[in-house]
């Protein structure tokens, strides 16, 4: 069995732990990674994680890595709700992926219940907290074990 697993984080993401912990927990970002990491590991399959605070640079991460990737776990963060190009570049490369929320956006802001991303997703987790994180890698991991 092979294949990388991309984890990619947009905006804000890297305040995890410390951005409205009422909302989104204690749990930072490198600890998120390194269950991850090990949870993925563990069932065979590599794993590359990749965050930025710029749309551009997360388009050419995406463009780079996708088409070598076997699947991805994608929280867009605020650019699920605003970013064309980012869609663009994920259903460009063809790469199946979890769209993965923190929070509900459903119980927040009008403006967060939309999302770029979930209908060529291959599915969506929110509002689990961080534990979304591992459901939704555990989803990846089953999927490609059945490939």
């Amino acid at each position: 069995m092979s294949g990388k697993i991309l984890l990619i984080n947009g905006p804000n993401l890297n305040l995890l732990g410390q951005r409205e912990p009422e909302i989104y927990g204690s749990t930072n970002l490198a600890q998120i990674e390194a269950a991850l990491k090990a949870q993925i590991q563990a069932a065979g399959f590599s794993f590359e994680a990749f965050q930025s605070n710029h749309e551009g640079e997360l388009i050419d991460f995406v463009q780079q890595q996708g088409p070598k990737a076997s699947f991805g776990i994608v929280n867009a963060g605020a650019l699920t709700h605003t970013s064309l190009g980012l869609r663009d570049a994920l259903k460009g490369v063809a790469l199946p992926f979890v769209e993965l929320h923190v929070s509900n956006v459903y119980a927040r802001e009008p403006f967060r219940h939309h999302s770029y991303l979930s209908d060529i997703a291959q599915g969506v987790v929110a509002g689990l907290g961080v534990a979304g994180y591992g459901l939704a890698a555990q989803y990846v991991i089953d999927c490609l074990k059945e490939a």
